[in-house]
C-alpha cells in the first residue's frame, strides 16, 4: 500500500442511482494505485458501494463490486438486451445511444432490476392508508438478499477496520442522521437495513424501518457526506477522495426534459464546492485562531474562560479533497439515475476508472496543503 502523509484518508460517495457505477470505476483505481481507505462514507448509491467494500477483505473489494453492477443491470424477468445489439448500438452513434437508454430506462420502471427492486404489486396508488413501509412503486426486497450475500455485516461491525458511515433521513422528524459502525448509537449494530435506509428515495422506495423509526434517502437533506467527514472530533489531517454523480455545473436546457435533467443534476448536486469553500473558510478561522492564542501568555490562557473555548476551537489540522464528478454523456438524458443497463453500467464504471488515473498523474495533488493553508481541493476536470 502506498503511505500517504494523512492521519485520515477518506472515501465519500454521493448519491446517484444507476450512476454509481462511476465510483465502482474509482474505486478500482484507487486500488491499483495501492490507496487505501479507512473510512468509507456515502449516501443512496454511495451507501450500497461504501458497504460493499468495508464489508469485504481488501482483495475481494472490486471482485464484489463488480458482481453487484453485473447483477442489477440485468432485469428480473425478461432476457437482457442481447450482447450483440448492446455492441451494434454502441457503434451505431450518439442518437443510437440515446434510444437505447430510453428503452432501458422503461424497461427499469416497467420491471425493476434484478437483485435490486421490483413494481410493488398490488400498487398502493389508490390506497387511502397503507402501512409507511408499502408506501412505494417498487419493492426493495430483493434488494435485502444481495445485500446479506454481499456485504458481510459481521466485518462491518466487528473486525474490518474500516469505518463506515452512512446517512439517512428520520421521516416524522426530518433529521439528518448518521448510521456509523464506530461512533455513536448505532456503533457496531449496521445491518442491511440501515444501508437500504440510506437509498430508499420516495415515492420509489418505502421508508426502511429501523427499531421503530422510519427513515428514508440521506439526499432529501443532502447528498454529499462530505462535512461528516470533516466536521469529525476529533480533527486529523485529512485526504478525501470525493466522488460526485452529479454536476453542479451544467448547460441552459433546450427542452423540457432537459429541464428535468438540469434541475435534477442541481438538486442532487448538494453544492460539493460551496461546502468545501464554507469548510476553507472555518479551517482558516480556526488556524487563526491558535495562532492569536499563541500569542497571549500560557498563565492567561489556562485561567481565562474564553481562551479555554478558544484553544477546544483552534485547530491547524488540513485537508485535502480530491474531487471527481461524473462527466455527462452526450446520450445521457433525466433517466440516467435509473438507466441501469449493462452497457451503461460499464460506460460509468470506466469513466471512474479513467478519470482517478488522470487524476493520480498529478502526484502532487496528493500531497498535503502548503504551509499556512488549510484546505486545498483538486479536480481533473476543472484544473
Amino acid at each position: 500500500m502506498k503511505k500517504l502523509p494523512y492521519e485520515r484518508i477518506a472515501l465519500v460517495l454521493q448519491g446517484g442511482g444507476a450512476l454509481g457505477a462511476y465510483q465502482a470505476g474509482v474505486f478500482e483505481g484507487l486500488v491499483e494505485a495501492g490507496i487505501e481507505c479507512d473510512w468509507a462514507a456515502g449516501i443512496s448509491i454511495g451507501a450500497i458501494n461504501a458497504a460493499l467494500i468495508a464489508g469485504n477483505e481488501p482483495p475481494r473489494r472490486v471482485e464484489r463490486l463488480r458482481e453487484f453492477w453485473n447483477t442489477v443491470t440485468a432485469p428480473p424477468l425478461l432476457p437482457a438486451t442481447a450482447p450483440w445489439w448492446a455492441s451494434a448500438v454502441e457503434q451505431g452513434g450518439e442518437a443510437a445511444r440515446t434510444a437505447l437508454g430510453w428503452f432501458e430506462a422503461s424497461r427499469s420502471l416497467l420491471e425493476g432490476q434484478r437483485g435490486f427492486f421490483v413494481p410493488r404489486v398490488p400498487s398502493p396508488a389508490f390506497s387511502v392508508q397503507a402501512a409507511p413501509t408499502a408506501l412505494s412503486h417498487y419493492n426493495t426486497a430483493p434488494l435485502a438478499a444481495t445485500l446479506e450475500r454481499l456485504v458481510d455485516f459481521d466485518r462491518i461491525n466487528h473486525d474490518g477496520g474500516l469505518r463506515l458511515t452512512v446517512s439517512a433521513v428520520d421521516v416524522e422528524s426530518g433529521n439528518f442522521e448518521l448510521f456509523d459502525n464506530q461512533r455513536g448509537e448505532w456503533a457496531g449494530r449496521i445491518t442491511a437495513a440501515h444501508i437500504m435506509a440510506s437509498g430508499a428515495l420516495p415515492p420509489g422506495f418505502a421508508t426502511v424501518q429501523i427499531e421503530g423509526r422510519h427513515y428514508w434517502d440521506g439526499g432529501l437533506v443532502s447528498n454529499t457526506p462530505l462535512s461528516a467527514v470533516l466536521d469529525e472530533e476529533p480533527r486529523r489531517d485529512t485526504l478525501a477522495f470525493q466522488v460526485d454523480l452529479w454536476s453542479a455545473r451544467g448547460p441552459l436546457p433546450k427542452n423540457l426534459l432537459d429541464v428535468e435533467e438540469r434541475a435534477k443534476d442541481i438538486r442532487y448536486s448538494s453544492r460539493t464546492r460551496a461546502v468545501t469553500q464554507q469548510l476553507e473558510r472555518e479551517r482558516h478561522l480556526r488556524r487563526l485562531l491558535r495562532e492569536v492564542l499563541e500569542r497571549v501568555p500560557a498563565a492567561q490562557r489556562k485561567g481565562d474562560a474564553w481562551c479555554r473555548e478558544a484553544h477546544a476551537q483552534a485547530s491547524d489540522k488540513t485537508f485535502n479533497v480530491v474531487h471527481l464528478i461524473y462527466q455527462e454523456k452526450t446520450w445521457d438524458s433525466h433517466h440516467k439515475d435509473y438507466e441501469f443497463s449493462a452497457l451503461s453500467m460499464r460506460d460509468h464504471w470506466a469513466s471512474g476508472l479513467a478519470d482517478i488515473r488522470r487524476t493520480l498523474a498529478h502526484p502532487d495533488w496528493l500531497a498535503p496543503p502548503e504551509p499556512r493553508q488549510t484546505t486545498v481541493t483538486h479536480d481533473v476536470h476543472r484544473k
